[in-house]
């Protein structure tokens, strides 16, 4: 029995890998630079609900960085900001108001905070500066800001709907009883 629940939460956070990835790539022009808007980020809302969406989003975010057009760093540092921010949403989701809009719109906070710093950086260090250290701080906060905003915009304007109706359909609860083998 605790073998098969095992199986179960490997292949949940294998399809949000999937999933991630195949978002990703769908829209890859606008998913990757200084001006993102990486659709497949909506996923990170599912931390909340599941916490074993945690290292799909890790992985399903390394593998679309690795194999983009900045590889290994972009990899590291943003399946780094996908991990940091997928833990504190999962977090926030063991809130006791989980279900209030409040809670839930400061679930989909921390994608926006860690991908606007992580992110910004990585691009302002490597992509404008080209590795130099002068003019790091105005690329950081022009890379910070374009990156975040594309971030606020999926998160606010899609995940934020998406956590406010997903609970009051039944696939919540299904999926939850999936992953732990309950009918």
């Amino acid at each position: 029995m605790m073998a098969q629940s095992n199986v179960r939460k490997i292949v949940f956070a294998s399809v949000i890998a999937a999933l991630y990835a195949a978002l990703t790539i769908a829209v890859a022009p606008i998913a990757y630079g200084q001006m993102q808007f990486r659709v497949s980020e909506v996923l990170c809302i599912l931390p909340f609900f599941f916490p074993v969406a945690v290292p799909g989003l890790f992985v399903g975010c390394f593998l679309v960085n690795f194999f983009g057009p900045y590889g290994l760093p972009d990899a590291i540092v943003g399946s780094t900001a996908s991990l940091l921010a997928a833990i504190c949403t999962m977090y926030i989701g063991k809130a006791r108001n989980r279900d209030t809009v409040i809670i839930k719109a400061a679930a989909c906070f921390p994608p926006v905070l860690f991908n606007a710093l992580l992110i910004g950086s990585m691009i302002a260090y490597f992509m404008v500066t080209g590795g130099e250290a002068e003019g790091f701080l105005p690329a950081f906060i022009s890379s910070g800001l374009w990156v975040g905003l594309g971030q606020l915009g999926v998160m606010y304007a899609i995940g934020l709907p998406l956590m406010i109706y997903l609970p009051k359909t039944q696939l919540i609860g299904r999926l939850g009883r999936l992953i732990k083998g309950e009918k």
